[in-house]
């Protein structure tokens, strides 16, 4: 039997695994192929959540696009966004007349995305879409939705494949549930 590490010790239940995830950003990625073919096209990952996702999604594209990142947070150390969305990190580029498709990590409320996809709107982009590799529709306050979908997810706390607590437990390799006992001290 094969020892847990630190990490996975104060995992509950492991909901998404590596092979399950891979397989998914795969068929995202060849349906992003098609939709953006031939586009001006910008991929802007939301840091941090993002960062493995959009990684990991970007190597499996086979079409010219251009990579940004911004950082909002909604989050702080706790486990419900706050709703109160902050810009941390401005994009560099210009995405007048481009296509914009935002890369999340996980939505759940839709406060994030709306906020962006309103700022970008009207910063000029062309078509703004997202793609999200969770989404957590039992949370929503806002109608928005992701155009490109890798998991719809139940409504708890979950950690891994750049999902955290308080910064930690983004580098697992699955996406699990935390036990409440580290988040309720």
């Amino acid at each position: 039997m094969q020892t847990k590490s630190i990490l996975e010790r104060d995992i509950e239940e492991i909901l998404l695994n590596e092979k399950c995830i891979s397989k998914r950003i795969k068929e995202i990625a060849v349906q992003i192929a098609k939709d953006y073919e031939n586009k001006d096209f910008i991929m802007v990952g939301v840091l941090n959540g993002a960062a493995i996702f959009y990684i990991n999604l970007i190597m499996e594209l086979d079409i010219p696009l251009e990579m940004n990142f911004i950082r909002v947070s909604s989050y702080g150390k706790g486990v419900r966004s706050s709703g109160n969305i902050r810009m941390v990190y401005d994009l560099e580029a210009d995405i007048t007349n481009k296509d914009v498709l935002i890369v999340e990590d996980i939505i759940d409320s839709g406060n994030t995305l709306y906020a962006l996809k309103e700022l970008f709107c009207q910063r000029g982009a062309k078509t703004v879409r997202c793609c999200c590799l969770l989404d957590k529709k039992e949370r929503r306050e806002v109608m928005v939705e992701a155009d490109y979908v890798g998991f719809n997810v139940p409504d708890k706390f979950l950690v891994g494949y750049g999902l955290d607590y308080a910064g930690k437990y983004r580098n697992l390799k699955f996406v699990g549930t935390l036990k409440p006992e580290i988040y309720n001290k």
